[in-house]
């Protein structure tokens, strides 16, 4: 089941607005350009990148560290590419738990390579890269967090704008889960958020359809797909024992023990689940019934692994647009690319996005659905995901998409 501390990754897990005022950006006093030219070029993957570290000002006492980074020796102002994160306090890598990696270093050297800047930041309460988090809880876990999210992420695209080394006409968003939410809502009305109309939209893990349903998928619905998927080989809808038992091969422990106390009892499946005493367990109308309550899910938002911070921010993101709602709005380049094994954002929901966007009009979008990868955008099991870095194909398909629009 979903845990506290994995809704971190709803994207990874998955706001009427003044004018805001515009960010304040501080560049560190570190290293004299030509050092840091070169501590760049030392680094995998920065080769001809210089990498300046900068500061936003995100108002109510956060100022956030970034990093913008520009091809060296390049002139004039650069067409720039602003990343967004998935849900949860993430640093400005996005970087993977388990040791895997970042979901935005592959990108942002990808963009630099076809001649664009790039800017990632820190979200409020990040210290550090790991993520390293503060320990002030007003910063944590701010009132109406989906919509300071929104904020912040509008005060990185005014800082953006102010610099010398960026074409303000030409700043792209760049949203993975949650992000895409983000990218959707600012690029929907810029105006109302103080930033310029953006140039182009790409989206990873969209967030297309409410975030009840995601939710009701990840900790309900995908336990059901499984069934499906991997126990019920002839696709009859019901499991004889026979069937549960060799859908536990291969599974995690942990996986294994969760399903064997809903369907078997010994050589035989559960008596208590298999309500009608026919000797099989259907999965929809026996197995989910247990299924909602152990998970709980009738009382969503209120479950028990989701924390008081967590059920304000599903909450608040709730009262906002989805991708689908807020993108057709937008009318600007598009382009949609989510993993068919996605379980957290499916895939499902991007093609509604896409779809929504198509019939406003919209000429220049693109969507791509990848075989074999889930939430990360790398290949991995659909029931089983592990982390990893966005796969080679997608990060072509992202550094061509820009190259294009340059």
């Amino acid at each position: 089941m979903t845990t506290t501390k994995n809704l971190r990754t709803l994207t990874i897990g998955l706001t009427a607005t003044a004018v805001l005022a515009a960010g304040v950006g501080v560049a560190n006093a570190g290293l004299p350009e030509a050092e840091t030219r070169t501590a760049a070029a030392q680094q995998s993957g920065w080769d001809g990148v210089t990498r300046e570290q900068v500061r936003i000002d995100f108002g109510k006492g956060w100022v956030t560290d970034a990093e913008l980074t520009y091809p060296t020796g390049s002139n004039g102002r650069l067409p720039l590419v602003v990343f967004l994160h998935g849900s949860g306090h993430n640093d400005m890598n996005q970087t993977l738990p388990e040791g895997k990696g970042s979901t935005f270093v592959p990108l942002a050297q990808a963009a630099s390579r076809e001649n664009f800047a790039t800017l990632r930041f820190n979200k409020r309460g990040v210290t550090g890269i790991g993520p390293v988090e503060t320990t002030d809880p007003a910063q944590l876990n701010p009132k109406n967090p989906y919509r300071q999210i929104q904020l912040d992420a509008a005060s990185v695209v005014r800082f953006a704008a102010k610099s010398p080394r960026v074409n303000p006409s030409k700043i792209f968003l760049l949203g993975h889960s949650e992000g895409t939410n983000v990218a959707a809502n600012l690029a929907a009305e810029p105006a109302k958020f103080g930033i310029p109309k953006p140039a182009g939209v790409v989206e990873m893990g969209v967030v297309g359809l409410p975030i009840k349903q995601l939710l009701t998928l990840q900790i309900f619905g995908r336990l059901l797909l499984q069934m499906h998927d991997e126990f019920d080989v002839n696709a009859d809808g019901r499991l004889t024992a026979a069937e549960a038992a060799d859908g536990l091969v291969g599974q995690p422990k942990e996986v294994a023990d969760q399903y064997r106390s809903i369907l078997l009892d010994g050589r035989k499946v559960l008596p208590s689940t298999d309500r009608n005493r026919d000797g099989q367990i259907a999965i929809d109308g026996e197995a989910g019934p247990v299924l909602r309550k152990i998970t709980h899910i009738d009382d969503y938002p209120n479950l028990p692994d989701l924390d008081q911070p967590v059920i304000d921010y599903v909450n608040d993101i709730a009262r906002f647009p989805t991708v689908s709602q807020a993108l057709p709005k937008f009318g600007g380049p598009t382009l949609m690319l989510n993993g068919e094994n996605d379980l957290q954002t499916p895939a499902r929901a991007a093609l509604v996005a896409d779809a929504a966007v198509a019939a406003a009009g919209n000429k220049d979008h693109k969507i791509v659905i990848y075989p074999g990868m889930a939430h990360t955008m790398n290949i991995t099991p659909k029931f089983t995901p592990e982390f990893g870095e966005p796969d080679k194909q997608v990060i072509t398909e992202i550094q061509g998409w820009l190259k294009a629009r340059r």
